[in-house]
């Protein structure tokens, strides 16, 4: 993929957050699932970030239903919809869908209320329009029991890739899978539809045969036959993008893709998140920086950094973990959950950078591109 002007896509923009979710339920299902509204919608109002939501019912069609809620912010929504609360809050709604959608958009202009553009801090108007690159970014991560990593990187690495093509406006684009120890965490880089490729790649042969290889191997049971089980997991193990950043201009012809693991301590990722996402607008402003594109994905104490590197990072270690300046770098180790590393200690030396580097790299399991068209 190859970008042709700068790209620069946060979460952290202080803009407010219109959130739509797109409900098709089961026949009959009607007066259980306003029920089920009616005791969510009496918890959700004390979530820091809610500002309102509203329930909609088609009048063409009874089954189809739309809730939509406004958030201060994205931070807070992402920090809610990925919590156990929330899967408990929305727990008794899913015996009544059939299916469901989520959009989540930033608030650009409105008539009939005076809000001030953004400015970093949450409740504003988005100031201009985003310019993107026509690619959504997510990620998966989940953990598998001790002893059996090299087992699971062996199955996650064999396996053939699914058809790209979803339909005539969604195509897979590029997926790769890293491992740090335990953890696994899936990159996928969709042109079109998120949920409709995700979708589509959950019921291709070769996928269903790889995960149900790596089932016994999980640290969380799942079984992917039952729809309420997977969207469990599926809910726990999302990983979503809260921040995107390419340089624009030509790859250079030495680019890796590489990925860093960042354990936060406790009830300190989102803010982790914000720090290396800010430290990427830096560096995506300087032309001879060794990093290309960057994406910052996030959930709970767990912030994963995909990197587009020209060149080996052990380069240039300070530029390539997102903590340019000591002042940064003391705010990063502050953060940091060096332990869970093995890493401990100040970010004072290039020293210090080349060591936290090596323990935060993941291991490459597979990168799969789709074909050009």
């Amino acid at each position: 993929m190859t970008t042709s002007k700068s790209i620069s896509q946060s979460a952290f923009d202080g803009s407010r957050l219109r959130v739509i979710l797109s409900v098709d339920l089961h026949e009959g299902a009607q007066r259980e699932f306003l029920d089920a509204y009616e005791h969510m919608r009496r918890q959700v109002v004390s979530v820091p970030g809610h500002l309102s939501d509203q329930l909609c019912q088609s009048v063409e069609n009874p089954s189809q239903w739309i809730i939509t809620s406004e958030w201060a912010g994205a931070p807070p929504y992402l920090a809610w919809v990925n919590s156990e609360e929330h899967l408990e809050m929305v727990g008794p709604m899913q015996s009544c869908v059939r299916d469901l959608r989520s959009t989540r958009y930033s608030v650009l202009r409105e008539t009939g209320r005076s809000s001030p553009p953004a400015t970093g801090t949450s409740g504003g108007l988005l100031g201009s329009p985003r310019v993107g690159d026509g690619v959504v970014r997510h990620a998966l991560t989940f953990t598998v029991k001790p002893g059996s990593e090299s087992k699971v990187a062996e199955i996650l690495a064999d396996y053939a890739p699914p058809q790209a093509r979803v339909d005539e406006s969604t195509k897979l684009s590029r997926t790769t899978l890293f491992m740090h120890g335990n953890r696994v965490v899936r990159t996928v880089e969709v042109q079109g539809d998120l949920m409709a490729a995700l979708r589509h790649v959950s019921r291709q042969p070769e996928v269903r045969a790889v995960e149900e290889a790596i089932n016994p191997h999980l640290e969380l049971s799942r079984d992917l036959t039952d729809p309420a089980s997977a969207r469990a997991f599926f809910t726990r193990a999302a990983m979503p993008a809260v921040h995107h950043v390419a340089r624009g201009g030509p790859e250079p012809a030495d680019l890796r893709r590489h990925a860093l693991y960042y354990p936060a301590q406790k009830g300190c990722g989102m803010a982790l998140a914000r720090l290396l996402s800010e430290q990427d607008e830096t560096a995506a402003d300087d032309p001879v920086g060794p990093v290309h594109r960057s994406t910052v994905f996030h959930r709970d104490d767990i912030v994963v950094r995909l990197v587009d590197v020209s060149g080996d990072p052990e380069a240039d270690p300070v530029r390539a973990l997102g903590a340019h300046g000591p002042r940064k770098a003391a705010v990063l180790a502050r953060l940091l959950d060096g332990a869970a590393l093995g890493v401990s200690g100040p970010l004072t030396s290039e020293r210090d950078a080349t060591r936290l580097l090596a323990h935060a790299h993941m291991t490459l399991i597979t990168d799969r591109r789709a074909p050009q068209s």
